[in-house]
């Protein structure tokens, strides 16, 4: 079993910051990639950000320049920094990632979100 918990959201002025995070835990033996979706009202899920165990990223064209998500750290939390937010980045931030296991299989998981409202 793994697991994911995210940290942050909340309520952000427009043109403000907001720092979000999630953690894995579980049995596994090494974390693959992990990748924020932003599941925004009359919108389809959309992918915000993802990054390799390579330190690789990859950014949705709506964010690109103004968000950046961090490689995971020693406590396996990846951190996603928001920057000039604006009401269209509302939405709930919804934490994915693929792992290795022991054996080598291919496991994922999914966090449960973080709701991110941005509005004055």
């Amino acid at each position: 079993q793994v697991q994911l918990v995210e940290s942050g959201g909340g309520l952000v002025q427009p043109g403000g910051s907001m720092n979000i995070s999630c953690t894995a835990s579980g049995a596994f033996y090494r974390i693959l990639r992990m990748n924020y979706f932003r599941q925004s009202p009359g919108k389809q899920r959309e992918l915000v950000a993802q990054v390799t165990s390579l330190g690789m990223t990859t950014y949705g064209d709506s964010v690109k320049g103004r968000f950046t998500i961090s490689r995971w750290n020693a406590d396996n939390t990846v951190f996603l920094q928001m920057d000039i937010l604006n009401p269209e980045d509302t939405g709930v931030y919804v934490c994915y990632a693929a792992f290795s296991s022991v054996d080598f299989s291919l496991l994922e998981a999914w966090g449960l979100g973080t709701l991110v409202t941005v509005s004055s």
